[in-house]
């Protein structure tokens, strides 16, 4: 039905297109597969072992070109260690990614953290040929507001939400119903 039908047959030919760290992001990543229960209460360290447990499902959640290098990748900067939580790397985009598991709220004290994550791979672990250093923050709830007031605008750090099921059908008619009536608002 498109008018533009060369462009849909080219699109659906190369599939999604990887060209910068907004590309790759999506929310909320859908972590059902990792078989934790919604209701009891588990810890960072028991979401980061899931995750590795089902590392492949993890990068296929993530989308094109992830590929695992660590866990609990330990750097010392002035006599201080430091623990990134899940080190990856995208091919597409020829960078690290580095991704931080929080299981509550977003904090101003994670985006910090993160930011000094990330400051410290591209000065000392990226080459000269690799891209910048994307850090992403998985977490349980996220504050965009939070987000734009703490990081610069051309920070290359990301807060996005995990879920650990799939909405349920009353969820989801009520999303769509909220969706319905925010469409027609902004049409008014």
């Amino acid at each position: 039905m498109s008018t533009d039908q060369a462009s849909i047959r080219e699109l659906s030919r190369q599939g999604q297109l990887i060209a910068k760290p907004q590309d790759l992001l999506k929310e909320p990543y859908v972590l059902e597969f990792l078989g934790l229960e919604e209701k009891v209460s588990y810890s960072e360290s028991d979401l980061e072992a899931a995750i590795v447990d089902h590392v492949e499902r993890f990068l296929l959640e993530l989308g094109k070109g992830f590929l695992f290098e660590a866990r609990q990748k330990r750097f010392t900067f002035d006599e201080e260690h430091f623990f990134v939580d899940l080190v990856l790397y995208n091919r597409l985009l020829h960078c690290y990614v580095l991704v931080d598991l929080k299981i509550g709220k977003l904090t101003h004290q994670d985006l910090g953290q993160m930011q000094m994550y990330v400051n410290y791979f591209d000065r000392f672990m990226k080459t000269e040929a690799e891209q910048s250093t994307i850090g992403i923050i998985l977490c349980k709830s996220n504050n965009e507001a939070l987000v734009e007031i703490t990081l610069p605008k051309d920070a290359n750090i990301h807060a996005r939400e995990y879920q650990l099921y799939l909405p349920s059908k009353d969820e989801l008619q009520q999303k769509l119903k909220e969706w319905s009536a925010s469409q027609t608002t902004d049409n008014s």
